[in-house]
């Protein structure tokens, strides 16, 4: 039974993308492609929720992004990707499935099969919802040395508190810092 992991680039401050919706401030560089080619090499899928699988489909399958990640766009374009929203009507980018309904049920049946974890990169909407109804298994959050004093933040409407267990810890050059938590 493969898990549901989240991972997300945070400001220090909490927030995943200023208040102008900008994302500017996220530190790549090689060595955190090297830490992205690892875990879309240990995952059997991408999960998104609408506003994430549009802007990463806008960017995977352009030449730019082929050129330059190599090795990260072939994975995002490859790897089966499912979408979640109830705003979406249709999906094209290759692999990728769209889930209307059901949600629960789907995520549910997901977690049952044999094989890889699943990820959910960034969509904080969904993942604030998974984490509701107890659903995500990990935690990858990846903080950024930067304060952006605004913004979205990284979880909204949780109802319930989540005790997390650390699970592992890696320091970037960069500063930023991964914090890998499972539920305690």
């Amino acid at each position: 039974m493969g898990k549901i992991i989240s991972q997300m680039m945070i400001s220090l401050d909490g927030f995943i993308e200023g208040t102008n919706q900008e994302l500017d401030w996220h530190h790549v560089d090689d060595e955190y492609h090297k830490y992205a080619e690892e875990v879309l090499h240990s995952v059997a899928a991408i999960l998104y929720g609408r506003k994430t699988y549009q802007h990463m489909k806008d960017f995977w399958p352009t030449d730019f992004a082929k050129e330059n990640f190599p090795v990260i766009a072939e994975r995002m374009n490859h790897l089966p990707k499912i979408v979640f929203s109830n705003t979406l009507n249709n999906v094209d980018w290759d692999n990728t499935k769209l889930i209307k309904e059901n949600v629960k049920d789907h995520i549910m049946k997901l977690k049952q099969l044999p094989g890889k974890d699943l990820v959910i990169l960034g969509s904080s909407d969904f993942v604030s919802f998974l984490t509701n109804i107890g659903l995500v298994d990990e935690y990858q959050i990846i903080v950024n040395p930067v304060i952006l004093g605004g913004g979205k933040p990284c979880f909204h409407n949780i109802t319930d508190r989540k005790l997390l267990k650390l699970k592992r810890t890696k320091v970037f050059q960069s500063g930023n810092i991964l914090l890998c938590y499972e539920l305690a």
